[in-house]
């Protein structure tokens, strides 16, 4: 555990000698539930980003069910797995997407990272603190549920977005994660996004369901980020392997989660130590040991 501390403590020391870095931004999507369209949505939210300036990286987090390059009609050639092998550096498994979308394909590589050895910790750290400054946003697309890899994952970041439907369960399994993770750490920073809402009324109506409830009995806010319709044209978009901002730029659903990305970026980043990419894997790695 010393030699993991010291060679976090060299490469913040290396971090700080550079003046060009972004002041990188690191969000968890995750949801109570699968099905409720959070791949998708992380997927189109960063490309949002982009369009709105920001270089972003989207790491495909979800254990045995990542889907992001599949939502994108791309086929990447290396993955976490690779680094975690010591086969290839972080600059080798980030694949491009469209419009120039930063991504890492998922799989088993995740769960090999909760079982690392430190030596093997301290090497994917080096890799990993490599794109600090380097990007504006890293999302993580984490797996659906209450897993022990998802919670950890969330209880790293410094902000995540939790993804719901107006679904009674979906509803029900957000607010239980949310219980979870406030249960291990109050600090932890939730907002929602209502999928898949027949009008904008059923989304208000679901975000305050949520909201009242984790208020009252988790003493927590739960702000909405924002809400997505029910848009015939994102399920065209699924079946085509093109993400519904690209394939239907006039939708519903394209303006929807394009003022979710503006509503995002006006929202203050979280500061102090727990921000970036070093507090990040500082809380993983606690965690994980």
């Amino acid at each position: 555990m010393n030699d993991q501390a010291e060679a976090l403590r060299n490469l913040v020391r290396q971090q700080e000698h550079r003046t060009d870095q972004r002041n990188t931004r690191i969000i968890t999507v995750t949801s109570g539930k699968g099905g409720v369209g959070k791949s998708n949505f992380s997927l189109n939210f960063a490309i949002a980003l982009k369009r709105l300036g920001k270089k972003v990286l989207v790491f495909d987090a979800d254990i045995g069910m990542a889907n992001i390059d599949v939502l994108m009609g791309r086929s990447s050639q290396y993955s976490l797995y690779h680094l975690l092998k010591q086969e290839k550096t972080i600059w080798d498994i980030i694949a491009v997407g469209p419009e120039d979308i930063h991504y890492i394909a998922g799989g088993s590589g995740f769960k090999d990272l909760l079982e690392l050895s430190n030596d093997q910790l301290n090497r994917f750290a080096g890799e990993i603190e490599k794109l600090h400054g380097e990007y504006d946003v890293i999302l993580f697309d984490t797996g659906a549920g209450l897993s022990k890899e998802t919670v950890k994952f969330i209880s790293s970041a410094q902000e995540t977005i939790v993804v719901t439907t107006p679904e009674p369960t979906s509803i029900t399994d957000a607010y239980a994660l949310i219980k979870m993770v406030k249960a291990m750490d109050m600090s932890i920073s939730f907002k929602l996004v209502v999928n898949r809402s027949s009008d904008f009324k059923e989304g208000r109506d679901t975000a305050q369901k949520i909201s009242l409830v984790a208020h009252r009995f988790l003493q927590s806010e739960l702000p909405t980020l924002g809400i997505l319709p029910d848009d015939p044209h994102v399920s065209k978009a699924v079946k085509r392997q093109v993400p519904f901002i690209i394939a239907f730029p006039d939708s519903d659903a394209a303006a929807a989660i394009t003022r979710i990305a503006k509503e995002f970026l006006d929202i203050p980043q979280s500061n102090g130590d727990a921000s970036g990419v070093k507090g990040f894997l500082t809380k993983l790695f606690r965690l994980s040991r």
